[in-house]
This record gives structure tokens, C-alpha cells and sequence, in this order.
């Protein structure tokens, strides 16, 4: 088939991560007969320095005639200012509501060879494999915002459809896997999530009443993950609430370089990104792991481009080279370290084969 894919590069490690992850997509695409063409376009920190916006129209533009969209990380300490009134993160939030993107899966799963590289312990973690589905578009991030000098708010607001879409979303996946649903809310305390609730429990008995259903309050779940993570099978929450539960979700896993995430609206275009940040501190140096970003192209080619075969050979090859002791620093665990170029070769080696 043919694919165009615009690639946004960013800041940071961004760069370095996508560049083995198109190798890997370009690999793909010569052992499964594809042609996928790669353009490059400018978001983040790198934009704001060219254009002055972090989401460049030229780029906006790309993205919604391309296939799908592949993302590095945005941000870092040069625009972080307190004063800046454009952000990095402006793009990402942008872009993302502009592909009517909706729903963000990020899928935790464990290596067997990286139990270690857990603080968990391993007979905690034996058997997690966790689908999150964060809505993404609505709540606290995109609420009307007000600031003086001594006070400041941020509105969080949810309508019933918005609930409903990211929730069927996560049911059909429950549907293919274990059929088991946890939704994440705070509705002892907020109005919202009350709506959540309750927007969840009637949407399920009426169109998923062979799903079962759990309500779970957000405090009890970011807990229940450390304490019995192999007993989750598909989460849906809101959108900050997804956010931070993910970023702890992935030290089940050892490390953030090693989680990838799929941000999906109602057809096929999808944009597909670790969900690491910038890590700036390290960037440039060889030392960022790739496989998080080459594990979001498994995402990619699996629900944009519908290529399930090729998905599972991606995520064959990266367990390969990790089994078989190919590991960056964040999982080395004081073994031999692979540089990010290493890792993404293994891949396209193992993939070539």
C-alpha cells in the first residue's frame, strides 16, 4: 500500500527517537512491499524559533492530508519561561483538537527480560498488561483559564458526548481482550465527574452489557496500579486524570523510553508519539531510548494504516533486541548500553531478517 506519514520531529530527543523510528516504517515498508512516504514538519519549541507559533499552518496543513502522523516530544527549558505567552505544549494541545483526535490509547505491557528494570517487584508485576484510554480533547487543559494577581482558575467541563465517545472507544477494545472496564473518576468530590459516572454507566448498559464495569475513584486507582497492576485490563478516564495515571503506569514498565501512545478521533488519521518528554538534559548525546517511539509506529501501521501483521513484526523485533541484551542506559541495569542508533539498527536488523 501506499501511506504518506508527516513526521514531527520536535525538540529535545525528539529528533533522534523519530529518526530510528522512520527507519524502522522505511524497513517495514521494504519487507512488507509498501511505499510509505515520510515529510518532516516543524512543532514545539523548534516551530516557535522559525515561525513564532508552535503550530505552524504549514504543518497543521500537512498533517491533515497525511495518513498519519508520527511525533517526537515537545518542549523544554529555553521556552519555559513563566512570561512566555507561547508554549511548546500550545502545539501539542493544538494539533491534537485540530485532527479531532479524541481518544489517547497507552498500552503498558511488560518484557519478561525487564522485570528488573522495575522498582516493582516482580511477583507484583507478573501478568500486567494494561490498555489506558485518556479522553483528550476536553476537562481541565482546555477549560477557560483566568489569572490576577492573587488568584487563578482553570474551568473543567465535560459534556455527555464527549464521555461517551472515548468510552466506546475503550469498550470496543475491552470487547477484544479481556472484557473488563475500569473508569476512573472523582465523583465524591467533582460535578464532572459525576457526569462521567453516571454517562458511563447508562452508555454501557445500553450498547456493552457484556463488558464488566467498574467505577473507580482516581485515588483508589493510582494505588490499586502500584499495589495489584496485573488486576486492570482496560482504563478510561478524563483527560488530566489520564495523564498522570499513564506517567505512573510506565514505571510498572522500568521506563518511559519504552511506553508508546496513539491518539485517535473518528477515521483513521491518528498521531502517534512516546509518551516521554524532551529530556533536553540528554539530548543530542546518543543516549535517548528509541523503542517507545519505534513501538508507536507498531500503533501506527496497526490503526491508521490497518497492517496488523506488520504492527506485530515491529513489536517482535524490539522484544527481540531486548531479550537478546539491546538496552539504552534507562534499562540497562548495568549492562552493556546501547546508544539510540544502536537500538533502532537492532530493530531494523531483527526486522530485515
Amino acid at each position: 500500500m501506499r501511506a504518506k506519514i508527516v513526521v514531527l520531529p520536535g525538540d529535545g530527543i525528539g529528533p533522534e527517537v523519530t529518526e530510528q523510528a522512520v527507519r524502522v516504517l522505511q524497513a517495514v515498508a521494504k519487507k512488507f512491499g509498501h511505499q510509505f512516504e515520510t515529510e518532516e514538519q516543524l512543532i514545539g519549541g523548534a516551530a516557535i524559533d522559525a515561525t513564532g507559533s508552535a503550530l505552524p499552518k504549514q504543518t497543521e496543513t500537512a498533517c491533515k492530508q497525511a495518513d498519519a502522523v508520527l511525533l517526537g516530544a515537545v518542549g523544554g527549558p529555553k521556552w519555559s519561561a513563566p512570561e512566555a505567552k507561547v508554549r511548546p505544549e500550545q502545539g501539542l494541545l493544538a494539533i491534537r483538537k485540530s485532527l479531532g483526535l479524541f481518544a489517547n490509547l497507552r498500552p503498558v505491557t511488560l518484557h519478561p527480560a525487564l522485570m528488573d528494570a522495575s522498582t516493582i517487584k516482580p511477583e507484583v508485576l507478573k501478568g500486567t498488561d494494561i490498555m489506558v484510554v485518556r479522553e483528550l480533547t476536553g476537562g481541565i487543559y482546555f477549560g477557560e483559564k483566568t489569572r490576577t494577581e492573587t488568584t487563578a482558575s482553570d474551568l473543567c467541563s465535560y459534556s455527555v458526548n464527549e464521555i461517551e465517545r472515548v468510552t466506546r472507544v475503550a469498550a470496543q477494545l475491552a470487547r477484544q481482550r479481556r472484557k473488563q472496564l475500569v473508569s476512573v473518576d472523582k465523583a465524591n468530590v467533582l460535578e464532572t465527574s459525576r457526569l462521567w459516572r453516571s454517562t458511563v454507566e447508562k452508555l454501557m448498559k445500553s450498547e456493552f452489557p457484556d463488558i464488566q464495569v467498574e467505577h473507580m475513584l482516581v485515588d483508589s486507582a493510582a494505588m490499586h496500579l502500584i499495589r495489584r497492576p496485573s488486576s486492570f485490563d482496560v482504563m478510561v478516564t478524563e483527560n488530566m486524570f489520564g495523564d498522570i495515571l499513564t506517567d505512573e503506569a510506565s514505571m510498572l514498565a522500568g521506563s518511559l523510553g519504552l511506553l508508546p501512545s496513539a491518539s485517535l478521533g473518528a477515521g483513521t488519521l491518528g498521531l502517534y508519539e512516546p509518551i516521554h518528554g524532551s529530556a533536553p538534559d540528554i539530548a543530542g548525546k546518543g543516549l535517548a531510548n528509541p523503542y517507545a517511539t519505534i513501538l508507536s509506529v507498531a500503533m501506527l501501521v496497526r490503526h491508521s494504516l490497518k497492517l496488523e501483521t506488520e504492527a506485530q513484526a515491529i513489536e517482535s523485533a524490539v522484544s527481540s533486541a531486548i531479550s537478546e541484551g539491546v538496552r539504552t542506559a534507562d534499562i540497562s541495569a548495568g549492562g552493556p548500553v546501547a546508544s539510540t542508533s544502536e537500538a533502532g539498527s537492532a530493530v531494523v536488523a531483527r526486522l530485515s531478517q
